[in-house]
């Protein structure tokens, strides 16, 4: 079980950092339980224990050492053995049947799962509204434009409190990876009521979604705090090339098929520069030079008509923070035409400077960004709310519609098109789950190995790792769940330290049978018998007590309430249902696929000599004597 959990320490970037407390808190609590049960309670058993009563008739025909038949053991623990008994005959029917199974629950997942997420869809406690609006608006238009939206927000069942924010250092919050929207003028964060008296956090967030639209001249966009492994908007898909036009236009041609093509999108942008002008005055060095004008007095007068000149600082006494003190042109001089009646002082007196500047007008651009040397644009959005499900749209699916079509598209040479964020992550921390199964499965390996000296029964103990992998997927469709990434990936993964204790438990049983002496088949039988008891026990054991994580159940000993759902809970709901599920499939397949192919091999040899025999017996009366 350790070796299972080892690997996970690996767990590279934010989300093994996320996850990390997990492994961490299982190691060192298995380890504190091994001291345990090797250490202190076999010596307070010493102490305050009492002796077994083993006079049961059940408990005798059990014992190892007794040499009465298995089969006559009364209850459930004999039915077992007898159906065991006529199974383990037919070692290939019931390995044929098994893989039926398995098979079939694969090809029914495939055709019946609801999708695939990253991390588990929490329920919100806070929120973040950002307000977008082009133009150079005035504080007081951005407040009254912020107040518009902020009695909408007030005015919603479910919000408990609400804080606003406008002007410039907007997006420094928590809102993901601080990607915020180019033309934001004000940012609320809102603080919803408790669970247990609201709705949905998703269809408060909904409703506002839906009033807020009806403002005009603003965009509205709405983000729950992520309390997961950042990952930013739903969909981001990153453009990078050399070629800045064809750049611009592949950005155009995504932009345009999601706002028309792809439904059940919203909040939808993109890094594109926002639409506007700034006027680029060029010097002509060598006219500026005959003129006996340079640079440095041609920017400081430009500046008159725009920031002014910074003569001095000034400090009053009830403040701080120095004041800058400019000289520039009056209010009705401070306009673009200025620009082509500005004089420049020389040795020859004033010159104008359009005799030797050039001002052009080009689009404006408020940030360049490069990534390894290549320009770089990034569009994003968010999946849409379900009213029927009440739920998110899945962005699995959303990811592969999009996917599919940018595939299928010739965007130019040298645009390369990748998609970030969730996606990503999601990529590679199935990538490495898968390879940290791998590497369980190994260090487990060698550990039966050394202790069992049999590569087949070693094989044979890690094949209910796959036996609880189908559990999983049967788990995912009987509730409906979507298949996370980490926290199911991560139960898949603990599964895999857990299950093999079942199969351990019954092959230790039979060596131990076997070196005293006792014939196969009576070895499997007598080892099923004994061992079913424990077995079910530690299963049912830990399927209880999962299951009021799976059923999002809280137990507030502190206010002695009982609470069914919550924020938190939803966490742990997927890592608990593929624990409950695997560990039970795998359990009911090990007690009866394990025994019967630990027979196999004697009972396959016993197979080809009774057919030789028959073979032999049958040619000698087709040939009998002279």
């Amino acid at each position: 079980t350790l070796a299972a959990f080892l690997p996970m320490l690996l767990w590279p970037g934010v989300s093994g950092k996320f996850m990390s407390y997990l492994p961490i808190t299982l190691i060192v609590v298995l380890s504190a339980s091994l001291l345990t049960a090797l250490v202190f309670l076999p010596v307070l058993g010493g102490l305050v224990g009492k002796a077994e009563n083993v006079d049961s008739d059940v408990l005798k025909l059990l014992a190892g050492t007794e040499t009465g038949d298995i089969r006559s053991v009364p209850g459930l623990t004999g039915a077992y053995v007898r159906m065991l008994d006529r199974l383990v005959h037919f070692p290939g029917r019931v390995l044929a049947g098994t893989l039926v199974v398995l098979a079939g629950t694969i090809v029914l997942f495939s055709n019946f799962n609801n999708g695939v997420e990253f991390f588990v869809d929490t329920e919100p406690e806070q929120a973040i509204v950002m307000v977008g609006a082009r133009g150079n608006l005035a504080a007081q238009d951005t407040l009254t434009l912020a107040r518009d939206v902020e009695d909408i927000v007030l005015s919603t069942d479910g919000v408990r409190t609400v804080f606003t924010r406008t002007g410039p250092g907007l997006g420094s919050g928590r809102t993901g990876r601080g990607d915020v929207p180019k033309d934001l003028i004000a940012q609320l964060m809102i603080e919803l009521k408790p669970y247990e008296e609201r709705a949905k956090g998703a269809v408060i967030l909904d409703e506002i979604r839906q009033k807020t639209n009806r403002l005009p001249g603003i965009k509205v966009e709405l983000r729950k705090l992520e309390e997961g492994p950042p990952t930013g908007k739903d969909i981001q898909i990153e453009l990078t090339s050399n070629d800045y036009p064809r750049l611009l236009q592949a950005t155009t041609k995504i932009r345009d098929h999601l706002d028309r093509n792809v439904g059940g999108l919203i909040d939808v942008e993109d890094g594109r520069p926002l639409p506007g002008i700034e006027w680029v005055m060029t010097v002509d060095r060598e006219l500026a030079g005959r003129f006996g004008a340079d640079v440095t007095s041609v920017g400081a007068t430009i500046q008159l008509v725009t920031n002014g000149i910074l003569i001095g600082k000034y400090r009053p006494d009830d403040a701080q923070d120095e004041v800058d003190i400019r000289a520039r042109f009056p209010d009705s001089y401070r306009v673009l035409d200025q620009l082509d009646h500005l004089r420049v002082q020389t040795q020859s007196g004033l010159v104008p400077i359009s005799n030797f500047v050039k001002r052009t007008a080009q689009p404006q651009v408020g940030s360049i960004e490069r990534i390894d040397g290549y320009r770089r644009i990034v569009v994003k959005a968010n999946t849409a709310f379900d009213r029927e499900t009440e739920s998110k749209i899945n962005v699995d699916e959303k990811t592969r519609e999009i996917q599919e079509w940018v595939d299928a598209q010739d965007f130019g040479p040298g645009v390369r098109v990748r998609f970030r964020g969730a996606n990503e992550e999601q990529a590679e921390s199935a990538s490495f789950l898968g390879g940290a199964l791998v590497a369980a499965l190994f260090l487990m390996f060698v550990i039966l190995l050394t202790q069992f000296n049999s590569f087949y029964h070693s094989v044979l103990t890690l094949s209910t790792v796959v036996l609880s992998t189908i559990g999983v997927l049967i788990g995912m469709m009987v509730t409906g769940q979507p298949f996370s990434v980490i926290m199911t990936g991560t139960g898949i993964v603990a599964l895999a330290g857990i299950v093999v204790n079942n199969a351990i438990v019954l092959i230790d049983t039979y060596q131990r049978l076997l070196g005293e002496g006792m014939e196969v088949v009576e070895a499997v039988l007598r080892t099923a018998g004994q061992r079913l008891r424990p077995i079910m026990l530690t299963t049912i054991t830990t399927m209880f007590g999962l299951l009021p994580m799976a059923l999002q159940i809280n137990l507030d000993f502190a206010a002695r309430e009982i609470v069914l759902g919550g924020p938190v809970a939803v966490w742990w709901v997927q890592l608990s249902t593929a624990i409950i599920f695997g560990l039970g499939f795998s359990t009911l397949l090990t007690l009866v696929l394990v025994p019967v192919l630990l027979a196999a091999p004697t009972t396959f040899r016993i197979g080809r000599r009774q057919r030789r025999q028959a073979s032999r017996q049958a040619g000698s009366m087709a040939h009998p004597a002279e």
